[in-house]
């Protein structure tokens, strides 16, 4: 038996046919399209399933063969699989579930993105084999999942493990949930990518702005990751700022729940070592006990795949 996982992004819709071993079969893609009604974005979905399961490419490729079918959203949905929020997509109240199995009827199950990445490293990736863990997404946003004893935790309401909006700042940046001083605003690559443009200006003799071509509104995190390689002062100081902040949202989180091991993924997590060594002698400087063992930090292994894996794991 195969099983379909979805991984429903603001910009892309990845989708795959995962074996029993959880590797991906085939896969296949479509543009998110938020100009579209929720049922014309389901009839694309369900139309990219159906041009996934090809038995001439493998065998187990049919509709008799799917065991079940599961998605990952940049939101939340509840136990009858409606989606409550999911902002990127414009979807507020709708019936994913239902809305599937009308056109495919089988077992169908929805939950947050970050937490099916995190459930897909534990179980494969760089946490297998710990009783808990924590995965983190550095990109636009800041997600999170929380993992105990192989299973997803989602609190008492379903809205549990977002350590994005938590508050690191006091009456700090405004952030898109209507708070200030969100985690999100200090520690995601739209933080990062801010911090340097504001400082630009002043520094109009940085790397940072000719590896842009001059242009501010094309620095990107990679950007000033490669500008701090060669040395560069702003990039530099922007750099150490960053991991100050990273430091005490790694702290603060070994303080609240001391997993075994954090992950890093999403974007901000290609910097590799660069990042991760500079966090590992930050974060301890902000724990309370850090005389005891730390919590293993390490970058996400699956990459890409980690979404359309852990969905299709969620039955």
């Amino acid at each position: 038996m195969i099983k379909i996982g979805l991984d429903i992004g603001g910009t892309g819709i990845q989708i795959g046919a995962v074996d029993e071993d959880n590797h991906i079969i085939k896969e296949a893609s479509i543009p998110t399209r938020r100009d579209l009604p929720f049922e014309k974005q389901v009839d694309q979905m369900v139309d990219c399933i159906r041009g996934l399961l090809d038995p001439v490419v493998d065998p187990q490729l049919t509709l008799e063969n799917v065991a079940s079918i599961g998605a990952g959203i940049p939101g939340i949905a509840d136990a009858r699989g409606v989606v409550i929020n999911c902002t990127n997509l414009g979807w507020k109240h709708v019936p994913l579930r239902s809305a599937f199995q009308q056109r495919i009827y089988k077992p169908f199950y929805v939950e947050n993105d970050a937490n099916v990445a995190a459930l897909a490293e534990s179980v494969i990736g760089v946490s297998a084999g710990s009783s808990s863990s924590v995965f983190i997404t550095l990109g636009t946003g800041i997600g999170s999942g929380v993992i105990i004893n192989g299973a997803i935790w989602k609190g008492a309401h379903g809205i549990g493990g977002e350590l994005g909006h938590m508050i690191l700042e006091l009456d700090g940046i405004p952030c898109t949930c209507g708070n200030r001083g969100c985690i999100e605003q200090y520690c995601s690559a739209t933080a990062l990518i801010r911090m340097a443009r504001t400082q630009l200006p002043a520094h109009p003799e940085s790397l940072i702005l000719s590896m842009a071509e001059g242009k501010p509104e094309k620095v990107n995190a990679k950007i000033v990751f490669d500008a701090k390689r060669e040395g560069d002062p702003l990039a530099e100081k922007l750099f150490r700022r960053y991991i100050s902040y990273m430091g005490q949202m790694i702290g603060g989180l070994t303080n609240f729940f001391d997993p075994e091991v954090i992950v890093l993924g999403g974007g901000v997590s290609k910097a590799g070592d660069l990042l991760l060594d500079a966090i590992r002698d930050e974060f301890p400087r902000h724990v309370l006990f850090n005389e005891l063992p730390l919590p293993r930090l390490e970058i996400a292994s699956l990459s890409s795949e980690a979404g359309i894996i852990g969905a299709a794991m969620l039955s």
